[in-house]
């Protein structure tokens, strides 16, 4: 995700309207599916008397379809609307997941949740766009209320399917489909339609993307982690010997771990270490818990514990290999998100199944030794792509002082035909501002800095954009960023304080806008930067963290900090 380096009083995540809850009640549901049949794999074994391999099929076949759907999700909304793609996708959860729930034999199961992995790659493709263009509530708190979306559902679906799952293996598969169906209502109701975007998506762009070699790569390493991700998520219920509500409480404490990690650890460890460190170091902590797993596969106690520990693993990998996918690739974010997508989700889907017949072939300790020998191919390949991601790094730094259009990390100028002369080189104040009302008072105080200093206000804007989970989604043109600068840059000249503008665009990460202006600055021999400090707790300040820790730790200048909470600026002079 993105967010600016100005933060806002006014920025509530959870004061939206109805529609954006109505979407964001159908992502937990939707991401409640990950779990949600851990706890009733053995019960659907004992009861329809199939075997293990068998019910792992229940992961390989919605994993495998929603991989090659995701081929086609944007060639579809950009074509009908991401309402309609939306509401496509609802329906057929709902109606695939009752199917399931009403079947009689594994076979039925199997094929009822293929097509429920059909209805869950449009919805994975169109939800967070839907969100963004809906929120009123700020841009940040729109994400912030995705993301929390993601990590509820992804904790509670387990506990939800133990839950239900005791009762009856049905229960679960019936659960899905009334809560859709009330997603789905509120979501043909209080939903506006969106416009179709400028440019319709090719049907092969996602499979032509793969020729670049830093997304084939990166996407080729989360095959690798994917295979031992759902090596353990769809095959360690087996040897844990539990009961449904059992499995599904330790399953809850793994996708728990998942949503921190994935919201709050990953950007703060990414921010740290950068990307490709924090792979290597994840990639390798994962696979020791792994290997773990395989050696003592039949210690209750220690799979239940690394099977939870996982998750910080799982939670980190999710968030920084998709930063890294958008670093790297040179197509549209949407368009990367769909090819890595496809690639993820087929390892995902085939690791289950795989699990199944090598206990049958060789034992149970057999695929988690391959699973920890995936992981460990996934770093030899992303080793491969090293020069690819620091050198995509450094560009973020580097092509800041070059307009683009394309997805390269760059700096774009902002005309203003009114703006006073001055110099604007050595010695500027450096404005970060966003979108919100309290940036007005951000370029206000930078504008006087520049009269008592006899310096130039340099206003920097984010474009808005965000990565989030699969999802790629953009809230803002390069037009509606210029005219947000150009509202400064009029603002400042009318008070006779010289100013430039530029917009930072296509950044990807909670850190990199932080780095990038204290970048700009360093560059510019700015003397001070002004941003705006937090003024709101919870949970839109801690996913504004990263910014401001970027901001404080790669600045060699001084920082000032606006309180929103302060009283009104008096007018430069």
């Amino acid at each position: 995700m993105t967010a600016h380096a100005q933060s806002s009083r006014s920025v509530n995540p959870f004061k939206q309207p109805k529609a954006v809850f109505a979407v964001a009640f159908a992502c937990v549901v939707s991401f409640m599916g990950i779990g949600l049949v851990d706890p009733i794999l053995p019960a659907i074994s004992e009861q329809l008397n199939a075997t293990p391999s068998q019910v792992t099929l229940l992961f390989t076949s919605y994993l495998v379809v929603t991989a090659v759907a995701m081929l086609i999700t944007n060639w579809v909304s950009s074509r009908i609307g991401a309402k309609r793609t939306l509401i496509v996708g609802l329906a057929l959860i709902v109606v695939f997941a009752a199917l399931a729930g009403g079947s009689g034999s594994i076979g039925g199961i199997v094929g009822f949740r293929a097509g429920w992995g059909i209805g869950n790659a449009l919805f994975i493709a169109t939800s967070l766009a839907v969100i963004v263009a809906s929120a009123s509530g700020g841009f940040v708190g729109a994400i912030i209320l995705y993301e929390t979306a993601l990590g509820v559902g992804i904790a509670v679906g387990p506990l939800l399917g133990g839950l239900l799952g005791n009762v009856s293996w049905r229960g679960p598969f019936y659960g899905v489909a009334v809560l859709m169906a009330v997603a789905l209502v509120a979501t043909v109701v209080l939903v506006e339609p969106i416009p179709l975007p400028a440019r319709r998506t090719g049907l092969g762009e996602p499979l032509r993307a793969l020729r670049h070699r830093g997304l084939l790569t990166m996407s080729l390493t989360a095959l690798c982690y994917n295979w031992a991700f759902f090596t353990v998520l769809g095959y360690a219920p087996f040897p844990m010997g539990l009961g449904a509500i059992q499995l599904g409480l330790v399953f809850t404490g793994w996708g728990a771990l998942v949503a921190v990690f994935a919201v709050f650890g990953a950007p703060r460890l990414q921010a740290r270490l950068g990307i490709a460190q924090t792979l290597y170091a994840n990639l390798a902590l994962f696979a020791l818990t792994v290997l773990a797993i395989a050696i003592w596969t039949d210690n209750r106690t220690v799979l239940i514990v690394c099977v939870i520990v996982a998750g910080v693993f799982i939670g980190v990998n999710n968030t920084v290999t998709t930063q890294a996918v958008m670093t790297v690739a040179p197509v549209d974010r949407a368009v990367a998100a769909a090819a890595y997508g496809f690639v993820r989700f087929i390892g995902g889907g085939l690791a289950p199944f795989a699990a199944g017949k090598l206990v049958e072939a060789f034992g149970i300790h057999v695929p988690f030794y391959i699973g920890a020998g995936a992981l460990v191919l996934g770093i030899v390949i992303l080793s491969t792509a090293h020069g690819l991601l620091k050198e995509a790094e450094k560009a973020q730094a580097e092509q800041v002082d070059a307009p683009g259009t394309g997805t390269a990390v760059s700096l774009v100028p902002v005309e203003h035909v009114a703006a006073v002369s001055g110099d604007a080189g050595r010695g500027a104040i450096v404005a970060a501002v966003d979108g919100s009302p309290d940036a007005r008072r951000v370029a206000e105080a930078a504008g006087r800095l520049a009269t008592i200093n006899g310096r130039t206000v340099h206003v920097v804007h984010a474009e808005e954009s965000a990565v989030a989970g699969d999802a790629a989604a953009d809230a803002e043109d390069l037009e509606s960023a210029r005219a947000a600068v150009r509202e400064h840059l009029e603002r400042l000249t009318a008070l006779g304080v010289p100013a430039v503008g530029h917009v930072l665009r296509n950044v990807t990460g909670h850190g990199e806008v932080g780095r990038l202006v204290a970048e700009h600055a360093e560059r510019t021999g700015a003397r001070a930067i002004v941003v705006g400090a937090p003024a709101h707790g919870g949970l839109t300040a801690l996913m504004d963290a990263g910014t401001g820790q970027s901001l404080m730790r790669y600045a060699t200048c001084d920082v000032v900090l606006i309180n929103p909470r302060s009283a009104e600026l008096e007018p430069a002079a």
